[in-house]
This record gives structure tokens, sequence and C-alpha cells, in this order.
């Protein structure tokens, strides 16, 4: 399987990895929140293969090889990395192939500047997390505070597999080590003790300080006019609960396909070629 560039972006400030030919279309891929590129390390070759494309990944700020921020990291200034990706790939208008947190700054992106981007492919995620109206100053409560304390270190591990181990125990998500060894493996530095630590900003586990109400995700959703595939796991994020039945029924243009697999379908190894064929024959058709 065709073996990652790496390419550094915007000044430096984002780092990110390239499958396919330099001068074939570009799709621009984007992770979900704690992961990075290497997210897309099985299923970019399989795209890349079968439409004749170039996929660059970025690790969003904060995030895998990417500076960390000064300020905030709320979801919307995640939308200023995949600006900040196009302008220096000098690419107008492209798709957006997107996982979780991706999927929700790249529907966002979509929303606010829909000349910018040609298509949505979107793997278990659509919209954004959302705070009630009634419900805004207790979270602005436990932003603030969560800001006012020392930030934790970065958790040290013995070694590679310790802190794959950590991820599979610890995951917002079930997640098994396979699945979870490539995003892993690209967040680890290597310590001069022969121990290894996460990169990722330890702010990013502080509470937002805002979300968006409900309503303003729907409006969102609904302002989205390209053509959207949403492709979900069986046993993902999203179903059949309320907030997802809603968001689904505010696009327009959506192509939705259930696959065997979890929230990281993308990524799992007996999952990954469903979730490719799915995207081809979209796209073909």
């Amino acid at each position: 399987m065709t073996e990652p560039r790496s390419l550094q972006l915007a000044a430096g400030r984002l780092a990110a990895l390239v499958w396919g030919d330099d001068q074939a279309p570009t799709w621009l891929a984007l992770h979900g929140w704690l992961d990075n590129a290497a997210s897309f390390s099985r299923l970019a070759p399989r795209l890349v293969d079968a439409l004749g494309i170039r996929v660059v990944a970025i690790d969003f700020a904060g995030h895998g090889l990417s500076r960390h921020r000064h300020g905030d990291y709320a979801l919307w200034d995640y939308c200023h990395d995949i600006l900040d990706a196009c302008d220096a790939l000098d690419i107008s208008r492209v798709p957006l192939l997107a996982h979780s947190m991706g999927a929700g700054v790249a529907c966002l992106t979509a929303a606010a500047l829909p000349e910018r981007v040609e298509r949505l492919v979107l793997l278990d995620g659509l919209g954004a997390l959302t705070t009630e109206t009634d419900k805004a100053p207790e979270q602005l409560r436990k932003g603030l505070l969560a800001d006012r304390r020392p930030v934790s270190r970065a958790p040290r591990y013995p070694d590679s597999e310790a802190a794959v181990a950590a991820r599979v125990a610890g995951g917002a998500t079930p997640i098994d080590a396979e699945t979870a060894r490539p995003v892993v493996s690209r967040n680890l530095e290597a310590l001069p003790d022969g121990h290894v630590r996460l990169r990722t900003d330890a702010r990013l586990l502080r509470p937002s300080l805002v979300r968006f109400a409900p309503e303003q995700v729907v409006a969102m959703l609904t302002a989205l006019r390209c053509p959207i595939l949403l492709v979900e796991g069986e046993t993902g994020i999203l179903g059949e609960r309320p907030r997802a039945r809603q968001a689904r029924a505010a696009v327009t243009q959506l192509t939705r396909r259930v696959l065997p697999g979890g929230h990281h379908l993308h990524l799992e190894p007996s999952a990954v070629a469903e979730v490719a064929e799915a995207i081809v024959d979209w796209h073909d058709h």
C-alpha cells in the first residue's frame, strides 16, 4: 500500500500527510478530536488508487505534528486550518473527507463558505456538539474554571504499545489496538530516557467555553448546498439518536450509508474496504 509523504503547510504551522500524485485532483482530509492525519492511513491509499486523486490529510492545530495554539481551540477556529491549507496548496474549491470533529468543522466551513467546498464525505460525524441556550452560563463556567487551572503534563509511557493500550482503555469511543495504532504512533514523541509522551496539546481536553446552540447547528446544516455522503458505523455515534435524526433531516443533498463498524470504521482493518467502496460508488454515480 502506498506510503504517505510528509508536508508542511501554512508557514510550518500545519503538518500533513499526502497520498497520490501532486498533479491529481486534491481532496483534503480532516481527522477527529485527539486524532491526527494518520487517521486516513488505511482509507486514503484505497481512494487514491480507485479515484485517481491526491489526499492531503492535515493535523489540526494542537494535534499530531502541527503547532499548538496560543489561544482557544473553539470548533470554528479549525475552519482556518482548512482555509490555510487550501491557500497553501493553491486550491480555491476542494472536496472534504472528514471524520467526527473534522466532519463538524467541514460542515461549518461548507455552510459559511460554500464557494470553497465542492463536496463533503463525512465519516461518522454530522454537525457539532451543542449546548442548550439555557445551559450556556454553565458551559462558560466550566470552561473558565478549567482555563484557570494549570495545564496537565503530557502523559508519559514506557513504550508505544503502552500508549496504544492507554488510548484503547481511555478513548471517548470504543476502539481496538490495531485501529488505534496509526494515530497513536504519529502522536508520540521519543524522550531521552527511552520513554514516549503524547504531542497533543493538553488544553484540548478542557471543556469548550462556548458551543453552538442546537438551533444554530441546524441552521448551518440547512445552509449546506453541496453533495454530501454520510458514512456511519453501525455502532458509531450517530444512529437513530434524536439529535442525529434532526441533523440528517436538515440536510437537503444527503446520501446516507450505514456500514458495519464503529466510530473509526474508516480506520478499522475489517471495515475500511467497504467504506472505500461506498465512497467510490457515490463519487462515480
